[in-house]
């Protein structure tokens, strides 16, 4: 009779596993050494540290490798979330060891949203990074500043187009934060859609309220279409995508379509070829803007309500030298048919003439704010990088 064939050596597999599993934990070491690098590259040019779209890439390439290896895609797939997890949590223990801490600016949007991009910008170089996180609500954005989560908020006030973004000036009212700085964007609508869609497939494009209303003339010229406000223009780029619903589009910017994978069927949709919005950088604190830097100072103020006196006050102005450049009136809630009124005036409230004007019109208001004093930016262009000229 032939022998029984031996017995597997137990012991020595068990060893085998063991040196494997030694071997996965150096790669992971590993790994987590390049997620610190990805961190500092991230920090240097301003960059959010998830991307959904990257995530949903790794997780459908790693599907196809498993089954390639004969492995369960989905077992797999449960790891590298996991996995993933782990490498956000290590970049964001990662930073909070860093000796100069990072700077961290809250805006409302996604990423590729205009916010996003208009932070990008003035952001990415700074020496010691910076760290961009998205809130879906102006509201939040503000809240993280006012909390100590955020160093700063960068939010819309303003479009050449569809004029005062109302939001942010009422956020400016409920005080507790000032103006430390402005930015001004080229905005360049585009209409995105699933690749191959045609435009009388679409029966609804979404987007935020005002890029819906930056694009009104387009949207009276496609009647078929019915236009629905979202929270975010590149966040309805990304709901395109998720939903995969040929009868929707999106109302957003160029580089939406390339974080999402939409492709562009209308470029530059907007009524107003210059169609730009500026921003206020919002911050706990007041910034001292450097000498000789042309600058504009934000008021809120009060009058009494009687015939001529926001007359009066314009007219002290006027009298001292100091120009107006914007004048915005909205409603307090808790006083109906009253008003307050936001001003932007140019110069430095801690300078002459602005701050001899201040003090003579302050007895024609029952209230009267400087909501920041800041360095002006170029109309008509987008603002250049922090730090450039």
């Amino acid at each position: 009779m032939s022998e029984p064939p031996a017995s597997p050596d137990l012991q020595g597999l068990r060893e085998s596993i063991e040196e494997i599993d030694h071997e996965i934990l150096d790669h992971l070491r590993r790994r987590m050494d390049l997620v610190e690098e990805v961190a500092a590259a991230k920090l240097r040019a301003a960059s959010p540290f998830r991307d959904p779209l990257r995530e949903d890439q790794v997780f459908q390439r790693v599907r196809h490798a498993a089954v390639e290896r004969g492995l369960d895609p989905h077992e797999v797939e449960r790891l590298y979330r996991v996995l993933l997890e782990m490498s956000v949590a290590h970049q964001q223990a990662h930073v909070r060891s860093l000796a100069a801490a990072p700077l961290r600016v809250a805006y409302q949007g996604v990423e590729g949203s205009y916010s996003h991009l208009t932070a990008q910008r003035r952001y990415a170089g700074l020496p010691e990074g910076v760290l961009l996180e998205g809130f879906e609500t102006f509201r939040g954005a503000a809240e993280a500043v006012r909390s100590g989560a955020a160093d700063r908020a960068l939010l819309p006030i303003e479009n050449t187009t569809a004029g005062s973004i109302n939001e942010t000036y009422d956020l400016l009212a409920e005080g507790g934060l000032t103006i430390t700085a402005e930015a001004v964007s080229h905005i360049e609508h585009c209409l995105l859609v699933l690749p191959g869609t045609k435009l009388e497939d679409l029966r609804t494009v979404i987007s935020h309220p005002q890029g819906l209303l930056q694009c009104q003339d387009f949207l009276h010229g496609v009647p078929w279409i019915e236009a629905r406000a979202e929270f975010d223009t590149a966040g309805s780029a990304r709901k395109v995508r998720e939903r995969n619903d040929p009868t929707v589009g999106a109302i957003a910017g160029e580089s939406a379509a390339r974080v999402f994978g939409l492709e562009i069927l209308r470029r530059g949709i907007q009524t107003q070829e210059g169609n730009f919005t500026r921003f206020v950088e919002l911050s706990l604190h007041a910034e001292p803007c450097p000498p000789g830097t042309p600058a504009r100072t934000s008021l809120l103020l009060t009058v009494a309500h009687c015939s001529g006196a926001l007359a009066e006050v314009l007219s002290l102005l006027s009298h001292r030298g100091v120009n107006l450049a914007k004048l915005e009136s909205r409603p307090i809630p808790s006083s109906p048919w009253k008003y307050r009124f936001y001003l932007d005036v140019e110069g430095d409230a801690d300078r002459d003439p602005v701050r001899g004007a201040l003090e003579e019109i302050r007895p024609h208001t029952t209230e009267l704010r400087v909501l920041g004093s800041y360095p002006e930016a170029a109309r008509g262009e987008e603002t250049p990088p922090r730090g450039q000229a």
